[in-house]
């Protein structure tokens, strides 16, 4: 059964089956009609690719800002994601750090979730990164 939890862009179906219940932080499926626009893994340092923390937390709110900024040059916003895979260096220190990681996702992204996914790396390329997220937006056509 599907459910729109997001009157505001009717171009996405938000997944529910029935009984499910409900996922806290992300959705279990979208379908979306309109122009895909896919960000490759972002990492968090800033616009001169220097990290400014080793915070996880820190890290995750920069890298969804240079998502955000990626989506803008395709006309987009975060409203407009259906599906990330964050990718991380330690399970343990994204589940210690989950508040924190809430509220840096709310402070870019605001309350939308869309499908996600989250894997423990060994490592990643830049050795001071903690997180890289993978990201997938859909803008509806007019």
């Amino acid at each position: 059964m599907a459910e729109s939890r997001n009157p505001g862009n009717a171009h996405l179906q938000f997944l529910q089956p029935p009984g499910w219940p409900e996922p806290k932080g992300y959705a279990n499926g979208i379908a979306a009609t309109g122009r895909q626009v896919f960000v490759g893994g972002t990492i968090g340092w800033n616009e001169q690719l220097v990290f400014e923390s080793d915070e996880l937390a820190e890290q995750a709110h920069q890298a969804l800002k240079n998502i955000v900024a990626v989506l803008a040059e395709a006309g987009a916003g975060p409203e407009h994601v259906v599906r990330m895979t964050w990718y991380v260096t330690d399970k343990h220190e994204y589940l210690a750090n989950a508040k924190a990681l809430g509220a840096a996702y709310r402070a870019v992204m605001g309350y939308h979730f869309p499908a996600m996914a989250l894997v423990q790396v060994v490592a990643l390329v830049e050795d001071r990164a903690k997180v890289e997220i993978e990201t997938t937006a859909v803008i509806p056509v007019l």
